[in-house]
């Protein structure tokens, strides 16, 4: 029997399978953070595709908080109703609907200066290391962006804490330098978010999720030991999974090949005993297929293979032999033939 094609119950919230399309920026949003029609297409697409949970790209919870102007935003009300309507037709064609929480910090690419850990430059721009009084507005931000997620209908959240924005430079040793209750340690390294999850947690009961960056790549930098302890302090404070990137805070790119951030997701769950989504170069059916039945993940994310075939779920069901249900519209033409 498939794991790939099993449904998943995560606090309440059934996936009709374990296929995760992964949160991809695709700077398509109005000016003033708004969902377009584009979106809709987009996300839809991969709904009729049968993708059993679909997290939108990386939405900034502080109008501050954007790298480009075209980000999707949830800091103001008036964004609520174009993400509803999204929702809507992701429901309406199966799938799941989730959306990533995030704040670009010292990577903002727009005019102002970038928000900081540390007040450490970032490619040659300064950056403002973050007051006492604006961290505690940015742990804010999340979680007023967390109510207005669940007024919009979304199932899951994800934390964006990876690829070295905001919450990445203040758990890296890297670039996180300060000498408050927010640095030093690994256990003051973590404070923000700690923060942010509390803070997220007291207005949001539903599935939670927090993206990491496993391994920064550097000896000086965290590594999957300290990204066990991190999750282990995630798991206590009920984060529902980890998904297991790597990478993104130094200008420096690893060598990547097919499955090369699965062991991250297969140590975290194996030795801080929680749920993990591997993410990374996963292109086929029966390479999901086994990161699953080998227990070395509980999802599976996928993202570029998903831009390049929408129907990807349909795609691994053919490799695995395995029947899956088609769009109502399409029951006469697709799968018989």
């Amino acid at each position: 029997m498939s794991l790939l094609f099993t449904p998943m119950t995560i606090k309440g919230v059934e996936l009709k399978n374990r296929i995760v399309m992964s949160p991809m920026g695709t700077l398509a949003a109005e000016e003033d953070g708004k969902a377009t029609e584009w979106h809709m297409l987009h996300y839809g697409a991969r709904a009729m595709g049968q993708v059993g949970l679909i997290i939108l790209e990386a939405t900034a919870v502080l109008e501050e908080g954007r790298d480009y102007p075209s980000n999707l935003g949830l800091w103001c009300d008036d964004q609520i109703p174009p993400m509803r309507h999204l929702v809507r037709i992701l429901h309406e064609n199966g799938s799941k609907a989730g959306i990533q929480l995030w704040h670009a910090g010292r990577k903002r690419v727009m005019e102002g200066e970038p928000r900081s850990s540390s007040g450490l430059p970032y490619k040659g721009r300064a950056t403002k290391a973050l007051t006492p009084e604006e961290i505690r507005e940015t742990v804010a931000g999340f979680g007023q962006a967390a109510i207005r997620a669940a007024k919009a209908g979304f199932d899951v959240l994800e934390i964006h804490a990876a690829h070295g924005y905001l919450i990445n430079d203040f758990l890296s040793p890297l670039t996180n330098t300060r000498g408050d209750r927010y640095g030093g340690s690994r256990e003051g390294r973590y404070q923000f978010l700690r923060e942010i999850i509390d803070e997220v947690r007291s207005v949001w009961s539903g599935p939670l999720f927090v993206r990491v960056s496993a391994n920064e790549y550097s000896e000086q930098g965290n590594s999957i030991r300290d990204y066990v302890q991190f999750a282990a302090w995630m798991k206590q404070q009920d984060v529902d999974m980890v998904v297991c990137s790597s990478g993104g805070l130094l200008l420096e790119s690893p060598r990547v090949y097919p499955g090369y951030q699965t062991p991250y997701a297969e140590m975290i769950r194996r030795e801080a005993h929680i749920a993990t989504a591997a993410v990374g170069l996963i292109t086929q059916g029966i390479q999901a297929e086994e990161i699953l039945q080998n227990g070395r993940a509980d999802l599976v994310a996928i993202g570029r293979e998903l831009l390049r075939d929408p129907y990807w779920p349909r795609t691994a069901a053919k490799q695995l032999g395995v029947k899956i249900q088609e769009p109502a519209p399409y029951e006469s033409f697709w799968f018989g033939t």
